[in-house]
């Protein structure tokens, strides 16, 4: 069972269109809807792993706040600016991919923020830092921004939107750190680390490709209709990416050391997907799949330019060392 779980983590990219692909054969056969009733558990599911794995100490150690300062400034007042402008640019007559572009935006860092710093030799520490502060502002803002961006737009009630992001994010963050603790407890500090840690993800990726499959089988009619739809999601989202990538690098690079300016990158580059995929079905219901799609695809556009930015850092750097030998 864990060499599946492996493999698909390995492979996340292939196994996400592998799952869009099932997921549009399945909803152009037959009707899925009774597959909602399983959305509220898995999203659950995809959350409260990744939270059990957050190092919450972070908050309280002391380190570069000038490099955290300008990372919440990017992912809270660039970013969503920006996708917002991109929402109205590519999709001014859709507020469910606009809505699904903001909450891309607003929810930054996963566990993969942490591995491609470490991949790219970056400063680590800084970087689990902003994974734990950028999911806590997170899901602190996102109601505000919803109604700041969207206004009336938007039928779901304020307090709703409130009510189901404490749901998705600071129960399984408080039920995770629970979790945590008690695993420690029980096991000691170097177990969990090496031996209990490493097994959560595996949960939280194979609950993703379950939600995308479940997803795209809901708005399958809509994608069999409208076959070059994907295609219209695709290139903003990609150029969405790029933009970003590009402006943040030399951000980082005129504020920061090489270390510094990874961790940056990472901590802003790489969004929180998964729970925005999670508010999205859980508080926006049957439009919640609309929301979903335009996520499920960046999730493929993410992966592929996370790794691409790790291997333009390694081949820098042995450039720069061949220079310097």
């Amino acid at each position: 069972m864990f060499k599946s779980l492996k493999w698909i983590k390995q492979h996340l990219v292939l196994s996400i269109i592998i799952g869009m692909i099932v997921g549009i054969v399945i909803g152009g056969l037959t009707d899925t809807s009774m597959l909602r009733g399983g959305v509220t558990l898995l999203s659950f599911l995809m959350v409260y792993p990744m939270m059990v794995t957050l190092n919450y100490k972070s908050l309280f150690e002391k380190g570069n706040n000038k490099l955290q300062i300008v990372t919440q400034l990017i992912n809270f007042v660039y970013l969503p600016f920006l996708a917002f402008i991109f929402g109205i640019i590519f999709f001014s007559d859709n507020i469910y991919f606009r809505l699904g572009i903001l909450l891309i935006a607003l929810l930054p860092t996963s566990g993969m923020t942490v591995s491609w710093t470490v991949m790219a030799k970056g400063n680590v520490k800084e970087a689990i830092r902003m994974i734990v502060i950028g999911l806590i502002l997170g899901g602190l803002v996102t109601p505000f921004y919803i109604r700041f961006f969207l206004g009336e737009s938007v039928s779901i009630p304020f307090t709703d939107i409130l009510r189901q992001i404490l749901m998705i994010v600071f129960i399984p963050m408080l039920l995770g750190f629970i979790t945590q603790t008690l695993l420690k407890k029980r096991f000691g500090e170097d177990t969990f680390k090496v031996r209990i840690k490493p097994i959560f993800p595996l949960f939280s990726t194979l609950a993703v490709v379950i939600l995308i499959t479940i997803v795209m089988s809901l708005r399958a009619q809509m994608l069999i209709n409208n076959p070059m739809l994907i295609i219209q999601i695709l290139f903003p989202i990609i150029g969405g990416y790029v933009l970003m990538i590009i402006s943040i690098h030399y951000i980082g690079k005129w504020l920061f050391d090489r270390a510094d300016r990874i961790a940056l990158i990472n901590g802003t580059m790489i969004r929180s997907l998964s729970v925005a995929l999670a508010i999205a079905l859980a508080i926006f219901k049957e439009d919640g799949a609309e929301v979903a799609l335009i996520i499920a695809v960046a999730y493929i556009v993410q992966v592929q330019l996370a790794a691409w930015y790790v291997k333009y850092n390694i081949s820098l750097d042995e450039k720069e060392g061949s220079a310097k030998a």
